[in-house]
C-alpha cells in the first residue's frame, strides 16, 4: 500500500489544478507546468485539496501511485514558491559566471567551460563563487545543479571543487612521511 499515495495534496491560494485527459496543468503565480498521469492513476481535484488514486492493486500501480503524487505536489511547490539550489565553489582561481545564455565556468582546465542554461531556469553569480539556480520545475533544477557540479566535484584531500551549499566533503589525511 502506497502511504505517500494516499496523502491528499493541499493547494495553496492562486494554484489551479486542471485535468484534461491524462494531461495534468497547475498554474500558480510563478508559472505553469504539466504533467502527463501513467494509466491507471486518476486525479480528483477538490475545493482547496488534489487527491490521487488508482484503478487496481497491482505492484506496479502501487510504485506509480506514490510517484504520481509526489510529481504532482512538487508541481504545486514549485508554481507557488519555487525551487533554489545553492552552490559554491572553492579553490585559488576558480570562478564562475553567466555571460548571456551560458554559465561560463573557469575551473582550472586550459579552456573554459561554458554550460547552458535551460530556459526556466535562472542563475545568478555573485562574489564569482556563488551560484544560486531558480526555477519552478525541481527536477530541472537539480538536473543543471548537479551537471554543474559534475564538472569537479569536491575532492577530499584539499576541499577544492564545486559543492552544494549546505554539503559537507568529508576531508582526508595526505600520505604521511614515514623513515
Amino acid at each position: 500500500m502506497s502511504r505517500v499515495g494516499l496523502k491528499p495534496i493541499s493547494l495553496p491560494e492562486k494554484v489551479a489544478v486542471k485535468l484534461d485527459g491524462r494531461n495534468v496543468v497547475v498554474e500558480g503565480p510563478k508559472g505553469k507546468l504539466d504533467f502527463s498521469l501513467p494509466e491507471g492513476i486518476s486525479l480528483k481535484a477538490e475545493e482547496g485539496a488534489v487527491t490521487v488514486s488508482r484503478n487496481t492493486e497491482t505492484r506496479q500501480l502501487k510504485a506509480l501511485h506514490g510517484t504520481a503524487r509526489s510529481l504532482i505536489n512538487n508541481m504545486i511547490i514549485g508554481v507557488s514558491k519555487g525551487f533554489v539550489k545553492d552552490l559554491e565553489i572553492q579553490g585559488v582561481g576558480l570562478r564562475a559566471a553567466v555571460k548571456g545564455k551560458d554559465l561560463d565556468l573557469s575551473l582550472g582546465r586550459s579552456h573554459p567551460l561554458l554550460h547552458p542554461i535551460p530556459s526556466g531556469l535562472t542563475v545568478t553569480v555573485n562574489e564569482n563563487t556563488k551560484i544560486k539556480v531558480e526555477g519552478i520545475d525541481k527536477q530541472l533544477v537539480g538536473q543543471f545543479a548537479a551537471e554543474v557540479r559534475g564538472y569537479y566535484p569536491p575532492e577530499p584531500y584539499k576541499g577544492k571543487g564545486v559543492r552544494y551549499a549546505d554539503e559537507k566533503v568529508r576531508r582526508k589525511e595526505g600520505k604521511s612521511v614515514g623513515k
